[in-house]
């Protein structure tokens, strides 16, 4: 996923859709789920651990345990989930009895990954994707959560028809209402892409068409590699042009999961690349955080040849340590 920029969709479309009505600030209608917590959820089964448990007498675990599985990183939910409601509430209620506050991803839109490929599938119509967010946000309830929406989904556009294109912005409009209305506690962050990939304006507009009114704010570099630095610059210029364009702005985290190193200009598995700042409040952006697991393959590719998107891979885990 995260593909580097590609020929921008004519911002003509973008500005055919009808333009939310909000106020400034909306976001405030959200309770905040960083003060009803003590700090963000390691989850002790994420797939670094699960490795380092199977494997205590290699070498590199210790150096994974302590410096990826022992920090908090997202989980990411999809079609492989099996029951969304089981999977999502049983996932929260753990981050909840130990008063930490999880990070999720929802990734099951449909047609996912239409630029990439190494992650395609997705939910099988739009219909059967609004059911799926449904039970997703309603298993959060009202215990505080983080969730990003979507991965890839406004930067993909260049690989869609403009009909899937309109399927997809009213997809995720109605997938940040069901969090608005369900999950009150949790804030939900629509993927914007990276620095890389579609200009901030265009993003904007986007965004705007995907219901980021209704959402708390907006997610960046998942899964990529740029810098912090490159990312506050985009974040805030998206955030600006939301603001002079459509009367509002945003919040938005940033992925810094493997940004250490900054981009090389390739997205799918690039040899030396590092882990960068662990999972905080602040750090230029509203939070930084660990979206992409370390050492999880973005696919058949690079130093993941002959992997699959997802799949963990502990000579990957371990040179994102050390930058190999």
């Amino acid at each position: 996923m995260k593909r580097p920029a590609r020929p921008l969709l004519a911002l003509a479309a973008a500005l055919a859709v009808a333009v939310p009505t909000v106020l400034f600030g909306s976001s405030a209608a959200y309770a905040d789920p960083i003060s009803q917590t003590s700090g963000f959820y390691v989850n002790p089964n994420s797939s670094p651990a699960s490795w380092v448990a199977a494997n205590p007498g290699d070498e590199r675990a210790n150096a994974i345990r302590t410096e990826i599985a022992q920090k908090p990183m997202a989980s990411w939910f999809g079609n492989w989930s099996g029951d969304i409601t089981a999977a999502v509430g049983g996932y929260v209620a753990a981050a909840d009895a130990v008063d930490k506050l999880p990070l999720l991803v929802a990734y099951n839109i449909p047609g996912r990954d239409a630029c990439g490929g190494h992650s395609g599938g997705g939910a099988g119509s739009v219909a059967a994707y609004d059911a799926w967010i449904a039970a997703f946000a309603s298993a959060i309830g009202n215990r505080p959560a983080v969730v990003v929406l979507e991965p890839d989904s406004l930067g993909d556009f260049s690989c869609m028809a403009q009909a899937q294109i309109n399927d997809r912005v009213g997809t995720l409009a109605r997938a940040a209402d069901q969090f608005r209305s369900k999950a009150p506690n949790a804030w939900a962050y629509l993927d914007a892409g990276n620095p890389g990939w579609v200009d901030a304006r265009t993003m904007a507009q986007r965004l705007n068409m995907a219901g980021v009114a209704n959402a708390h704010g907006f997610a960046l570099n998942v899964s990529n590699y740029f810098t912090t630095g490159e990312n506050t610059n985009y974040g805030n210029a998206v955030a600006s042009a939301l603001r002079s364009d459509f009367g509002y702005t945003k919040p938005y985290v940033i992925d810094t999961s493997r940004n250490r190193n900054g981009s090389n200009g390739e997205w799918c598995n690039p040899a030396g690349r590092r882990i960068g700042t662990p999972t905080q409040i602040g750090g230029g952006a509203e939070m930084l955080l660990w979206l992409k697991t370390p050492g999880e393959s973005d696919g058949n590719c690079g130093v993941g040849a002959g992997s699959s998107a997802g799949q963990f891979l502990p000579e990957v885990a371990y040179n994102l340590i050390f930058g190999y």
